[in-house]
């Protein structure tokens, strides 16, 4: 009778009436059946508990912002068994327990269909960088949960590249518009308040390397040009909080290899294979490890070469 009045007379749409309870992006809108039965009866409406509740019922919507997923990814969780027995349909609308959602939230991480317990990413590591870009591209607002069970990323992975990714939009973007801050860009890009500070960060981390980059690239080609390397194209890596970059020399060079870093310039390294810390730590020297040009940053190609070259420069 109540529900059939709603439908007929659609009373919800006169001034005063008690607001849905359904998300205000579910598909079917629900109301308190006490509050519209009070409202009908021209009766004082009674207010809603303001405090969350384990047996609260969420819908679609409402369950994914709980997990911090898509809509879209909810429906592949709700098929989970440590929730799908506990869906429950009000007026023809599945909806979910808080209690249920909590626990699932804080148990094991949710499956990706087809993958199995214990393997690593599924995305080949040469492939996320264009892959989850596309997610990203499609949906500014992507969480790591998100990727994770799109592309089948370990959280490490999703969590080292989102704000990476989302950086490098944003270097994108005050480069095509330089009068554009870093903010601007970020909020330009649709990007959630939640994760613009890290997006940031790394958008100006981007922007320092790019604008070092040509420097970097002139000294690569003054160090092939005098023999001591087939030529290189320089990749500006992070090492810790910082930027710097490698130079890997022939065996004929006067050391392994030399390293650029943004806070102490130029310096030799012992390792072809690994000449920058992970750490971003300043390495010490003595036996072999020399810095180059101290006290300067960006000294001349030409310079550089000539105290590579002498004698005290030598491993």
């Amino acid at each position: 009778m109540l529900r059939s009045r709603l439908s007929n007379q659609k009373p919800y749409t006169a001034q005063g009436f008690p607001a849905a309870i359904s998300s205000p992006d579910a598909k079917s809108k629900l109301w308190d059946a006490e509050q519209t039965a009070a409202y009908l009866a021209t009766e004082q409406v009674p207010e809603l508990p303001t405090e969350d509740d384990d047996g609260d019922l969420l819908e679609r919507t409402e369950a994914a912002a709980f997990l911090d997923v898509t809509p879209k990814t909810w429906d592949s969780y709700k098929r989970d068994q440590r929730i799908a027995p506990h869906l429950v349909k009000v007026k023809g609308v599945e909806h979910c327990p808080r209690a249920v959602l909590r626990d699932f939230r804080q148990g094991p991480a949710a499956p990706r269909a087809g993958r199995p317990t214990g393997s690593g990413d599924m995305v080949p590591r040469d492939e996320i960088e264009a892959r989850l870009g596309e997610l990203l591209d499609a949906d500014p607002a992507l969480t790591i949960a998100t990727a994770q069970h799109e592309l089948g990323l370990a959280y490490s992975a999703a969590a080292r590249w989102l704000p990476r990714l989302r950086g490098q939009r944003i270097a994108d973007q005050v480069l095509a518009e330089p009068d554009l801050s870093v903010e601007e860009a970020a909020q330009r890009l649709g990007y959630p308040v939640a994760v613009r500070r890290a997006a940031v960060a790394a958008a100006q981390m981007v922007l320092r390397g790019r604008r070092m980059l040509p420097y970097l690239q002139q000294v690569a080609d003054a160090v092939a040009a005098a023999g001591w390397m087939e030529h290189q194209d320089v990749a500006v890596r992070e090492a810790g909080d910082v930027l710097a970059a490698a130079l890997v020399l022939d065996a004929a060079a006067p050391a392994p290899a030399l390293v650029w870093d943004e806070r102490y310039g130029w310096r030799t390294a012992l390792s072809r294979r690994h000449p920058i810390a992970k750490n971003g730590s300043k390495p010490a020297e003595g036996e072999g490890m020399r810095y180059l040009c101290p006290g300067e940053q960006q000294p001349q190609p030409q310079q550089l070469l000539d105290e590579l070259a002498s004698p005290c420069a030598q491993p």
